[in-house]
């Protein structure tokens, strides 16, 4: 087995190393193997890089490649490989699940038990690698017009998709985002998309909101530290003069001010998807939640159809995903991308696959 497969292994925080694995093979009739042209930076990537991990950690005994959003070309197929041909652009979904237990079953592959995720530990190596295997339909061809470097941001993308099927947002309804990162200006690109009247944004920062108003052409909200959730609930509500409250809301920061924020700015009977990851355990307004009887839902990545509609959005040209892009940073020098990501530099930093 050749071993001419560079790729960057995180150690523990701040402790990164470019090492080769051996090249993939075959090991399915329906796997492929796909040369990587670039890699996404994303939040966990830099909880990675700062903290080695989010729930399970990286070890200098057991270290991970990272990397899981990503694109590239069709290098090696399966005998039994009928979708894709070698040299073929593709997306890849990084997420592969057991097919067989009642999540997969019932058709919510995305919170299948046996999932194995890119750059998961202790052992689901990722996609900042020059190759890397994955089974066909987890591979998605892009068309001609568009790049490997936009076909990156349907991993991002499909996680919008999810949230926004989930809040079930209708033609012509009121939605609030909360957090102005790539998954919520996604998120209100997708509710766009969908029909919704007025999108709102909302965030601390004032330069991300900017960049978001004009992204997605839309209302937006700063929220203040200095104000209480329920005050920056009521002086929202008073800016949009919806005393009444706002018919969804998609929190895609993970903020517990902004969970609170959001509970308390929707309507009686409105929707709530929970997109961001914050801390494991966050107060909520319980009261209000109830009282309202508001319609609640947890999000976990993407599931059926998620992709092939990110897909069609961007082919369509619904939604331009290559204003996100901020950086290529060289493979060689990927540590950098990180540390840019995590000074809140861009909105989307990319890392270049390896060059030959």
């Amino acid at each position: 087995m050749e071993s001419n497969n560079p790729s960057w292994f995180l150690y523990g925080p701040g402790e990164a190393r470019l090492q080769s694995l051996p090249i993939p093979e075959i090991q399915d009739p329906h796997d492929v193997i796909v040369r990587i042209a670039y890699v996404g930076v994303c939040g966990s990537d830099v909880h990675f890089w700062k903290h080695g991990g989010v729930n399970k950690k990286v070890s200098k005994e057991q270290p991970l490649v990272l990397g899981h959003e990503a694109a590239g070309t069709i290098h090696t197929v399966g005998t039994a490989v009928k979708s894709v041909q070698v040299g073929d652009p593709v997306a890849i979904e990084p997420g592969i699940p057991c097919r067989r237990c009642r999540a997969c079953k019932h058709g919510t592959y995305n919170i299948c038990r046996e999932m194995k995720f890119a750059a998961v530990p202790p052992d689901v190596h990722g996609t900042l690698t020059k190759y890397y295997r994955v089974p066909e339909d987890f591979v998605y061809k892009i068309p001609s017009g568009m790049s490997l470097q936009e076909a990156v941001l349907m991993e991002p993308l499909s996680v919008a998709v999810h949230s926004t099927r989930l809040v079930n947002i209708t033609p012509g309804q009121t939605i609030v985002i909360m957090g102005s990162g790539s998954v919520g200006l996604l998120c209100g690109a997708v509710a766009k998309a969908f029909g919704a009247h007025r999108i709102i944004l909302a965030d601390i920062l004032e330069h991300k909101l900017s960049f978001g108003s004009e992204f997605l052409d839309c209302e937006t909200f700063l929220v203040s530290l200095d104000e209480t959730p329920e005050e920056s609930a009521a002086r929202l509500l008073d800016m949009l003069d919806a005393p009444d409250g706002v018919d969804a809301v998609i929190e895609a920061s993970g903020a517990e001010g902004s969970v609170q924020i959001g509970i308390y700015a929707l309507r009686r009977g409105g929707s709530y998807v929970q997109a961001g990851v914050g801390k494991p355990k966050a107060e909520i307004p319980i009261l209000a939640l109830s009282q309202k009887e508001l319609h609640v839902h947890g999000c976990f990545r993407y599931g059926p159809g998620d992709y092939d509609l990110a897909l069609k959005l961007i082919t369509k040209g619904s939604i331009d995903v290559k204003r996100l892009i901020t950086s290529v940073t060289p493979f060689e020098q990927a540590p950098q991308a990180w540390d840019k990501t995590a000074r809140g530099e861009g909105i989307k930093n990319l890392i270049q696959g390896v060059q030959d």
